[in-house]
């Protein structure tokens, strides 16, 4: 039996992110995984295996290597692959590479969280954050939100700038409070450990995505965020471990069952009026990778036949 094996650029060029966020969405409509991450490490250096196995969808195993040492070699710091498996056999069918299906699932599934929860006459983008992510996030939520006006704030304006540079019509914010106050929907896709959006800031009907925060320690908005708003995430059991739903549970801020809805709860993922502020936690995990791995070698065959 072949495998197939599919580049980015052969991947990129059979998306769409409409596409992909309607895959997402109707993958949840599946029984919910079985997931275990495995991780392993010589000094400063990484390998990650992420697995989840969706019953009616196949297996799907992330691999990725983190060498910080690798960029004084001109080489990249992370690499890895997906291996996609059959559901039926277990036989492996393909693999995928790592960029393109970690790309296309993280935007996807803050896309997909904005179009069920943002208000759908929402035109003003506010990206907080200027890294890879917030260059992926221009493109999934112009898609979504065609005439979208995109705003972008880093700590650094130089990186601030270079987004703006390459991305044609995106305008560089000084002044994130500001920033916020003006945004519909404002997307945070940065490492930080403190909150850099505060609750005070957001105005009736924002819709508030949040990508950076993935351990523990961190987190991107305060308590009176997390207080204000009705909360949604992807994942009830990936987005809780994160500092984002941790730490407000542990200062009183929220309680434990605060969390509206994930993804598996898909009919309940919507705003209950124009005033009302959303929250949407992006946890990521190993599923959404098996969801667009699944997506992406389904599309990429289509176009071969």
């Amino acid at each position: 039996m072949s495998i197939d094996i599919v580049s980015f650029e052969e991947g990129e060029a059979v998306l769409d992110w409409l596409s992909v966020a309607r895959a997402i969405e109707e993958a949840h409509r599946l029984p919910r995984p079985i997931m275990e991450d495995v991780i392993l490490r010589r000094g400063p250096d990484t390998l990650l295996n992420r697995s989840a196995w969706i019953d009616g969808l196949g297996i799907a195993v992330k691999a990725a290597t983190v060498f910080p040492g690798n960029g004084a070699k001109g080489l990249p710091t992370i690499g890895g692959a997906v291996n996609l498996m059959s559901d039926e056999d277990g036989t492996l069918e393909a693999v995928i590479d790592f960029a393109l299906v970690t790309k296309w699932k993280t935007a996807g599934d803050s896309l997909l969280g904005a179009l069920k929860l943002a208000r759908p006459d929402s035109h003003n983008v506010l990206i907080v954050g200027a890294g890879t992510v917030a260059r992926t996030l221009v493109d999934a939520y112009g898609a979504g939100f065609p005439g979208a006006r995109f705003t972008v704030w880093s700590r650094t304006r130089a990186s601030a700038e270079a987004l703006a540079a390459e991305c044609p019509g995106v305008t560089v914010a000084d002044d994130l409070e500001a920033a916020v106050r003006a945004a519909d929907i404002v997307t945070t896709c940065t490492m930080a450990t403190e909150p850099i959006v505060r609750g005070d800031w957001l105005r009736p009907g924002t819709h508030l995505d949040m990508i950076g925060a993935y351990r523990p320690d961190m987190r991107e908005a305060d308590d009176a965020a997390l207080a204000r708003a009705r909360l949604f995430c992807d994942s009830r059991k990936t987005a809780g471990e994160t500092g984002e739903f941790l730490r407000p549970i542990e200062s009183g801020a929220i309680g434990p069952d605060a969390v509206v809805a994930d993804l598996y709860e898909i009919d309940a993922m919507r705003r209950g009026s124009p005033d009302e502020i959303t929250l949407y936690k992006n946890g990521g995990g190993a599923h959404l990778d098996l969801m667009v791995s699944r997506h992406v070698l389904t599309a990429w065959r289509a176009a071969r036949t």
